[in-house]
């Protein structure tokens, strides 16, 4: 990631660059590479962190449009300002079209916000949440207050995928770490094919298939099928986030997680939102081998239920609505043929791109 640079020029309304007097209107600006010729920008007020941890690059930047944001390789992770969109999206539809869910396991979602969506649900009894990034964890713990009340809870049961033993916290500790695990790499997918324990649901809040990246394996056909749907319980569901949905971007993985997921389930179903701080539509897709359907009104009714609080983002209508693709994203899922394996993995453009100027 390239360094922090103040930048001391304005621009007229001419186009011209003049320097800002006194550095009154000096900037510092976080760029995005969307493309080779297409970039997306954001001004900050600060870089709260940046580093490198052994599994990828990470900085916490405040800025000026959607508040702090998380960056992980190169790709906004979520922004403070919108990130509901992401994350209700993510967890409620799963949560609300099973009958009674009560155990969830989480892959990914370091940051918090996954864990404290699921937990407002009344039935939820026990949540697992493996990541493989402790510094993730460990800063966003810090910085993301918002997800305090998540990390707190005694129904979380945090595992962190980094070494081979179990780390007992101090007393005082326990109720913020029902369980940690230090597990390497590979034994993340071990890590769920070995519990006993079956879920609800679970979830894949993973960081976007980029080439290099520690989590493309796990969005695999072999994956979803010989160590996911076993865990799954008779009415399980299984959801993830599967990346850019637009118009001239749901090709690069969407249409292809889509598809392997129909070769492992019975039942699959995708759905999308605008997400600003992404500058896109995004995509996320449902599959179990019961059928998911419910109406608008069935929604409301469990949503109004099962759900401590209010929903920002998602009621029965935009839900339901969520699951109309356009003509050409219909299309695409319709006739894509591509299936998710290790051998013939699709990327995500952008790994290591962001830059602070």
């Amino acid at each position: 990631m390239g360094e922090a640079v103040e930048n001391v020029y304005g621009t007229n309304a001419h186009g011209d660059r003049h320097r800002a007097k006194d550095g009154v209107d000096a900037c510092k600006w976080y760029e995005e590479e969307i493309d080779d010729d297409l970039k997306w920008c954001f001004a900050l007020n600060s870089v709260l962190h940046r580093g490198t941890s052994k599994f990828q690059d990470i900085a916490l930047i405040d800025t000026k449009h959607f508040g702090k944001a998380l960056v992980i390789d190169g790709k906004m992770q979520s922004a403070e300002m919108d990130e509901f969109i992401y994350h209700e999206c993510l967890i409620h539809p799963s949560l609300l079209f099973h009958p009674n869910p009560k155990t969830v396991f989480i892959m990914g979602g370091g940051e918090g916000s996954a864990a404290r969506e699921v937990l407002k649900h009344k039935t939820i009894q026990r949540v697992v949440m493996c990541d493989i990034d402790e510094e993730v964890v460990d800063f966003c713990r810090r910085y993301l207050t918002v997800n305090c009340e998540a990390f707190a809870s005694d129904k979380l049961c945090l595992v962190i995928n980094d070494a081979r033993y179990v780390k007992k916290e101090p007393e005082k500790n326990r109720r913020q770490f029902s369980l940690l695990w230090f597990l390497t790499i590979d034994e993340c997918r071990a890590e769920l094919e070995k519990r006993e324990e079956k879920y609800d649901i679970i979830v894949g809040d993973l960081a976007d298939p980029v080439e290099g990246g520690p989590c493309y394996q796990l969005y695999t056909k072999s994956f979803y099928e010989q160590v996911l749907k076993p865990k799954l319980h008779h009415h399980g569901i299984f959801v993830t986030q599967a990346g850019p949905a637009g118009v001239l971007t749901h090709k690069e993985v969407f249409s292809s997680i889509y598809n392997t997921l129909k070769h492992v389930f019975k039942h699959v179903l995708a759905y999308t939102a605008h997400v600003p701080s992404f500058a896109d539509t995004w995509g996320w897709v449902m599959a179990s081998d019961q059928p998911i359907m419910l109406d608008a009104q069935q929604i409301d009714e469990r949503i109004s239920k099962r759900i401590n609080g209010e929903l920002l983002y998602l009621n029965g209508e935009s839900l339901v609505s969520s699951t109309t693709m356009n003509k050409s994203v219909y299309t695409s899922l319709l006739k894509e043929t591509h299936i998710y394996t290790e051998e013939s993995a699709r990327f995500i453009y952008g790994h290591g791109r962001a830059c602070f100027a």
